[in-house]
Order: C-alpha cells, then structure tokens, then sequence
C-alpha cells in the first residue's frame, strides 16, 4: 500500500472506531441514571458502613450534572464499543499478514475484549474497599463531600487503568507473532518483568494504596506467565514449520 493508501486506511477505521464509540455514548446517555447508581453505589456501600461520617456526592455548578452526563456517557461508550475499536486498531495493522497470520490475529484480537473487560469487572469489584481505605485516613470530624466531576474522574480513571493493564499479555504475544518476544526471553526475564509490573501498579494507579497496587499486580503477574505459555506454544509450531534448509550450520553453508 501506498502512504496516500495508508492513509486511506487510517482515517476509515478511525471512523468506524468513532462512529461505534458515539453511538455507545448515546445508548449510555439514555440509561444515564442507572450507570450513575452503579458507578456511585461503592461510594454510598461506604457511606452506608460509616454512618458517623457525613459522606455526599455533590453538584457544585449549575453546569456540572451536564458536563457529568456527557463525560460519564463518553466514558462507558468507549468501554461498551471496545469490541469495535480494539479491532479497527488491529484490522489496521493486518493487511499485510497472510491468511494464516489473519486467522491467527483474529483469535489474538478476540482475546482483547474479554481481558479489557476482566480489568475493567476487577477495578469495579475492588472499587468498594480501595474506597474505603483512602476514606478511612480523613481525620476524625471530617466530612467527605465528594464533587461529583473529581469523583466521576477518580473512577474512571480507575476503571480504564485496570482495563488497559490487562491488554499487556496481548501486547506480550503481539511481539512474539512479529519476532521480537520470543519465550526465551520472557521466561529469562521474569524477574525483571514482575518487578516492572509492580512499579507499573504503583505508578498506573489513582490510589496509593498497597491494596489496590497488589491486587492490579498479581493478576497482571499471571498473566505475564500466561503469555509465556502463549508463546512458547507458538515458537513450538514456527519451529516445526521452519524450513530445513534454513538450519544449515555454518561448515556446511562454508562448503556450499
């Protein structure tokens, strides 16, 4: 393909991806008032085992339950289209791959989604107690009369986190379809790659809590090793698939 053609490509599956992304928006602007429930009952589940604590979600301008229902519908439009997205991103990258790459990078496309939302389901489950734990340090007397657009923020930003760290053994597998991971090296490297991934807990989090930190890192250590086991399968099948001719030692390509 050309680069004219390239980008071409580019601006179609941007739109597509768009396209999807705000026809979700608007499905979650409609049901607005549910995703609102759901996304404050963590908040209120603390509110409810604290009673001596004043605790509120609060609209401070006359302009903020708009802003709110854009933003917040924005944010579950990009979670509900992640399907579409996530494979407009890879359908960019595939018209070069033979059939079998293709069939292969759909199974890997495939695989995005339900990771993406695992993350997502797991940064909601814990939601409650990482709440709870960055609650409990206000002094005694104290209220939590939270802004709804920083609370809205803090949580989506939890959300996503959690998501996107979960698509990190797809990037793992990517590289390894590609040639430049192979399972050697990853399995070589562990050491080096979980203490990444728990600096990266660390950092990626909105909370600075131990809690959330060691529950984003643990699943993301599995599924390192989970990608290992990926990609030892798959340099197994290239190998099997190599060409003779291609392992000629070095006396005999000499001799040739």
């Amino acid at each position: 393909m050309t680069l004219a053609e390239h980008f071409r490509e580019f601006r179609r599956r941007l739109f597509f991806a768009a396209a999807a992304v705000v026809v979700a928006a608007v499905v979650a602007g409609i049901f607005y008032d549910q995703i609102f429930s759901l996304l404050t009952d963590p908040f209120y589940e603390y509110a409810r085992n604290n009673p001596s604590v004043e605790a509120s979600i609060n609209f401070g301008e006359a302009t903020s339950a708009l802003s709110n229902l854009i933003s917040l519908s924005i944010f579950v439009g990009i979670i509900a289209s992640s399907p579409v997205w996530l494979y407009q991103v890879w359908a960019f990258i595939v018209p070069g791959l033979t059939r079998k790459e293709k069939r292969i990078s759909l199974t890997f496309v495939g695989s995005t989604v339900p990771l993406f939302l695992l993350g997502c389901g797991l940064a909601y489950a814990i939601l409650p107690q990482s709440l709870s734990i960055l609650y409990g340090l206000s002094p005694a007397g104290t209220s939590n009369i939270q802004q709804a657009s920083m609370y809205f923020s803090f949580v989506t930003r939890f959300i996503l986190v959690f998501g996107i760290g979960f698509l990190f053994p797809v990037i793992l597998v990517g590289l390894n379809l590609i040639g430049a991971m192979p399972a050697t090296r990853l399995i070589k490297g562990w050491r080096v790659a979980v203490v990444l991934i728990f600096v990266f807990a660390a950092v990626a989090t909105p909370t600075a809590d131990p809690f959330t930190m060691f529950v984003f890192a643990l699943p993301l250590t599995a599924l390192y090793f989970g990608a290992w086991l990926v990609c030892r399968r798959l340099d197994k099948r290239k190998a099997a698939n190599r060409p003779e001719w291609l392992d000629v030692d070095d006396t005999e390509a000499s001799q040739l």
